[in-house]
C-alpha cells in the first residue's frame, strides 16, 4: 500500500527531499498563498508547529498559486513573507500544483485518499466559496480536487492520510486530531 514516503518533493531551493525523512511523525500538509484571505492561518499553523513539534510533528507548505492567482513571488521572496509576517519555522517547499494533468504526485495521492470533506458553514465565507465553485462546477463537491487555498491533510506516522480538513476547517478540530496521533 502506498503512503506519503512512497514521494519525493522539492524544498524551496529546488533541492530534491525524500518524505521518507519524515517518517515515524505525524504531518500536516497544506497548500497555501500568501495573497488570501484564510493567510493568518500561517500564525495557528505556526502554533500548532511550535506546540507540538518536540513530539514528532511536522508542518509541510506547499505555496500554490492555482486559487485567484494569490501565491505571486519567488519561492523564497514567499518565504520571507511567511517567516517575516508570521514568524514560521516549519518546512515550506517549492511553489507547486495541486490540482489538473501538471498537479503535483502527492497530491494527485493525497486527493485520491481523502476527498472533498465538506465547508464548515458556520464560517461566514463558507457560503461564498460554495456559491463561486458552484457556478463553475455544480458537481465540485463530488469531487476530491482541492477547493482552495489552506486545505490540509493530516498524515499519520506510518505515512498514511488519515483526514483532510478544508480552509473553513476550526483548528482546535485539526489540534485535536494531531493530539489523537502523537
Amino acid at each position: 500500500m502506498k503512503t506519503v514516503y512512497d514521494y519525493s518533493v522539492k524544498d524551496r531551493k529546488g533541492k530534491d527531499v525524500s518524505l521518507k525523512e519524515y517518517a515515524d511523525e505525524v504531518l500536516l500538509i497544506v497548500n497555501t498563498a500568501i495573497k488570501c484571505g484564510f493567510t493568518p492561518q500561517y500564525e495557528e499553523l505556526e502554533k500548532l508547529y511550535e506546540k507540538y513539534h518536540s513530539q514528532g510533528f511536522e508542518v509541510l507548505d506547499f505555496p500554490c498559486n492555482q486559487f485567484g492567482q494569490q501565491a505571486p513571488g519567488t519561492d523564497e521572496s514567499i518565504h520571507q513573507f511567511c517567516k517575516l509576517n508570521y514568524g514560521t519555522e516549519f518546512s515550506r517547499f517549492k511553489k507547486i500544483k495541486v490540482n489538473g494533468e501538471d498537479a503535483d504526485p502527492l497530491y494527485k495521492f493525497l486527493t485520491n485518499q481523502k476527498g472533498f470533506a465538506g465547508w464548515d458553514m458556520s464560517q461566514p465565507i463558507a457560503g461564498v466559496l460554495d456559491e463561486m465553485l458552484a457556478k463553475e462546477d455544480p458537481e465540485y463537491k463530488k469531487k476530491p480536487s482541492i477547493k482552495w487555498n489552506f486545505t490540509k491533510f493530516l498524515v499519520n506516522k506510518k505515512g498514511m492520510v488519515v483526514a483532510r480538513f478544508e480552509p473553513t476547517e476550526s483548528m482546535d478540530n485539526i489540534a485535536r486530531r494531531i493530539e489523537e496521533l502523537l
